[in-house]
């Protein structure tokens, strides 16, 4: 009687067991996108207030590189470009001078034709009379000789404005040469000193993500040059689960899957997060030794990755499990 009671509780044990659901169908270790921030620029590391651990968001100024002889050599370059738009304001006084004297000459021109018409009308009317008796002949004489004056003027003034001319075309063209020469100068500054601008602006040590800073490599006083690690942080607020799962898994997983990630803490602690499914690979690779499989006699597995929000309990490195 003893062993068939045995057996029995045996039997139900087993069954129990054999009904019981597993809790996960995959295991893996949280990851985060981690980023190694480098010096742009070389020079002393003036000031540097970086501490692993220490969270900051994106954008944050963390330290300054020496920016002294970039600063002295753009004060240079606007210099320069200052003087340039001097000589440019003088060179176009000068082409406005040379038109206003060809404008003078013109007006003259029109003014000594108006003065011509007018003493003609004038003539005109003295010489009828001059024919009635009323006027004596010399004031029409007087009259016909200012015309004769005025003529000569206005072919003398035409002289001057067809000598002039060429002379005055000669000088506006080179003014404009030279303003040209000006504004292609004044260009050369103006790239230079914004590559100047981008330099300086390279002297400071910004975050690109928000995240949490997980090393440092480099302290205040040191001399960088660009390319030299200053420090990495990582986004520790979306992280993600690397897990493994078999090819008769894959079936059950698709992405943007929406599943349930446990964080696993020892001794049977575990906490809950929702987690979509971001990435599956493409290929397949042995099974890692750390991982546990639905299936424990397979040989190849899957990588996926499960996103979630981490509220701050999540760490990197830390073991998981999903369920599908």
């Amino acid at each position: 009687m003893k062993k068939i009671f045995v057996v029995s509780s045996v039997a139900l044990l087993l069954c129990a067991c054999s009904n019981k659901e597993k809790e996960f169908d995959a295991t893996g270790t949280f990851e985060a996108t981690e980023v190694t921030i480098s010096a742009k620029s070389t020079g002393e590391l003036q000031t540097f207030t970086v501490s692993e651990g220490e969270d900051l968001d994106k954008g944050a100024v963390v330290g300054k590189i020496d920016a002294l002889q970039l600063v002295l050599k753009k004060q240079q370059l606007e210099t320069n470009r200052n003087q340039l738009s001097a000589n440019k304001r003088q060179l176009s006084s000068s082409r406005n001078a040379t038109n206003s004297k060809r404008l003078d000459l013109e007006k003259q021109v029109a003014s000594i034709n108006q003065q011509i018409a007018n003493a003609k009308r004038e003539r005109q009317r003295y010489t009828e009379l001059v024919n009635d008796g009323a006027v004596p002949r010399k004031q029409l004489d007087d009259i016909n000789y200012q015309i004769q004056v005025l003529e000569r003027q206005l072919d003398a003034t035409r002289e001057q404005i067809k000598s002039n001319n060429a002379s005055l075309a000669q000088q506006s063209a080179g003014i404009g040469a030279q303003m040209d020469g000006i504004d292609a100068q004044y260009a050369a500054l103006e790239a230079q000193i914004s590559q100047i601008d981008d330099q300086i602006a390279n002297t400071d040590i910004t975050t690109p993500l928000s995240g949490t800073v997980l090393e440092k490599y480099a302290e205040q006083g040191e001399f960088v040059s660009p390319g030299k690690p200053l420090f990495k942080m990582a986004d520790t607020q979306n992280m993600y689960l690397r897990a493994y799962v078999t090819s008769t898994q894959l079936q059950q997983v698709k992405i943007g899957q929406a599943v349930k990630v446990f964080a696993d803490y020892g001794n049977g602690q575990k906490k809950e997060y929702a987690g979509t499914v971001s990435w599956i690979s493409s290929r397949s690779e042995f099974t890692p030794k750390t991982i546990l499989t639905d299936d424990e006699r397979a040989d190849q597995v899957y990588a996926v990755k499960i996103a979630i929000k981490n509220d701050g309990y999540v760490k990197i490195g830390m073991y998981g499990e999903v369920k599908f």
